[in-house]
This record gives structure tokens, C-alpha cells and sequence, in this order.
């Protein structure tokens, strides 16, 4: 499925940026958003330093009222700030690190700009700061990478934490189950038009893979190793086993998934 942006609803405008690759299938996904008839807009993710795709961006949210960001990784916050400066507002952000003014950003809060209203829901676990923004006059949530279009997302231990990510899907399946939010915006990747399938699909995906994940363990183990294996072998050969169906080019990025379950594993007991 091709993907390139473009409007959806009243509100939302996504300008797709051109850093298409493995990791973040059509290109990281802009969002400019504004209520009928406002002035102001509010952008989230900027993502790249593309002075095309900046241009891009500028042209469609004429004024900005306030930059936001979902998470830290580059491929959405490297042109926060220098494009912030360019349009005259701050940057909000979960961590201070990336916040452009005195305001931060975090679960529970309101964002309001020339009557549009967003709520901010902390949803760590693909990074620790990862936050998800619900658009109620829409009924959609933009969920930045914990949620994407297309595919399943990965959570990057030790920075992303499965069980972190396991609440923060329960908590926005709830959402979309008390019909709060009907639609998910992403980061990267199409639109998703019904919340609650994708969530539901996103839950049984991570509880298959995690037993999936707990079986290749225990098989190893039952394996005879002379030399012993090693706690940095584990994750490899877990890997080897049980994304045997997937293109090895995204075997690092698998990995990275399996120490997260590995150590929600160990958490657990």
C-alpha cells in the first residue's frame, strides 16, 4: 500500500517527509493541524532537516502556534527546533532536552491554539517518552511510533519497554473502546481507520511474539552448548528462531525488540 499524506478530516493535514527506508516505511508522517477558520496551526513532528519538506510544511500551516513531539528519535524531532525558530513558536516535548521555551509536555495535559484541543496521553514503551495526542473533535489519536500504519513498531531495549508498551496499548485500546477516539493517525504509514481492529491486532501480535520469544528460550536451553551461551548470544539466536519469516536486513531491529522481551521476561519471573 502506497502512502502519501494529505488531508483527513477538518482538521489534519499530514505532509509526509522524503526519509523513506526500512524503518520508517513511506517517510516520517508531519501532521499540521487546525481548527476551521483559525489562523494558527499546530505541528507535530517536523521530522528531518529537509528544506523542501520544511517549505512544505510552512506552506501548509501558514502561522504556528506551538510545535509538539511525540518522541526524540531524529527521524521526528531533528528539525523541531530550527523550524520552530523559522516560525517564531516554542517546542513542547516530554523531555527537556528537545523543548524549544520554558513549557514542557506531559500525560494529562490540554493543548489548546485558536480552538483546537488536543489531549496528551503518555504512552511510553517504544521510547520512554513517547506520547500520543487525541484530536477529540475528530475522534482520532496521533500516535507518533506506537502505533504505525502499516507493520508493528519496535520497542528498543533499554530506552523502549515492553511492559510500558503493553499499558500504554491498553490504554489506548480503552480509549477506543469508550469510543473516545475511532481513527489513528501515525507517525509513518496510512491513517487507520478503525482504532479498536488495529489495537486489538497490535495486542494479540505482542502476546504471540512474547510466547513466541519464551518457547525459543527454553528450547535453547534444552540444547547442548559446550561452551555455554553467552547472555549476548541469546537475543541472536532467539532472533534466528522466531522472525525466521522475516527479512534478515531487519534482524537488527528484531533484536533489539527481543532484549526488550527478554527482559520483560525476566521482570516477570
Amino acid at each position: 500500500m502506497s502512502w502519501s499524506g494529505g488531508a483527513f478530516g477538518k482538521r489534519g493535514h499530514c505532509v509526509l517527509a522524503p526519509n523513506a527506508n526500512l524503518m520508517t516505511l513511506d517517510g516520517t508522517n508531519t501532521w499540521v493541524l487546525r481548527e476551521p477558520g483559525a489562523s494558527r496551526s499546530i505541528v507535530i513532528d517536523p521530522g528531518p532537516p529537509d528544506e523542501a519538506h520544511l517549505a512544505a510544511v510552512a506552506e501548509r500551516a501558514g502561522r504556528v502556534g506551538v510545535v509538539l513531539l511525540t518522541h526524540h528519535h531524529l527521524d521526528h524531532s531533528e528539525a523541531a527546533r530550527d523550524f520552530a525558530e523559522l516560525m517564531g513558536c516554542g517546542v513542547r516535548a516530554l523531555d527537556p532536552g528537545y523543548r524549544l521555551g520554558s513549557e514542557g509536555l506531559g500525560n494529562g495535559d490540554v493543548v489548546e491554539v485558536d480552538g483546537l484541543e488536543l489531549h496528551v496521553v503518555g504512552t511510553p514503551g517504544h521510547t520512554a517518552d513517547s506520547l500520543s495526542f487525541v484530536l477529540p473533535a475528530e475522534g482520532a489519536v496521533l500516535t507518533g511510533d506506537t502505533v504505525l500504519g502499516r507493520g508493528t513498531t519496535v520497542v528498543a531495549h533499554p530506552d523502549g519497554q515492553l511492559g510500558a508498551y503493553l499499558d500504554s496499548l491498553d490504554r489506548l485500546r480503552a480509549l477506543a473502546e469508550s469510543r473516545e477516539i475511532s481513527t489513528i493517525w501515525p507517525g509513518h504509514g496510512p491513517v487507520i481507520d478503525d482504532a479498536l481492529v488495529a489495537l486489538d491486532h497490535y495486542i494479540s501480535h505482542r502476546a504471540q511474539r512474547l510466547a513466541q520469544v519464551e518457547s525459543a528460550v527454553a528450547a535453547l536451553r534444552e540444547q547442548p552448548h559446550p561452551e555455554g551461551l553467552g547472555a549476548d548470544e541469546l537475543p541472536r539466536r532467539v532472533v534466528e528462531m522466531v522472525y525466521a519469516d522475516v527479512d534478515p536486513v531487519l534482524w537488527g531491529a528484531a533484536e533489539l525488540s527481543v532484549r526488550a522481551q527478554l527482559a520483560h521476561l525476566a521482570e516477570r519471573g
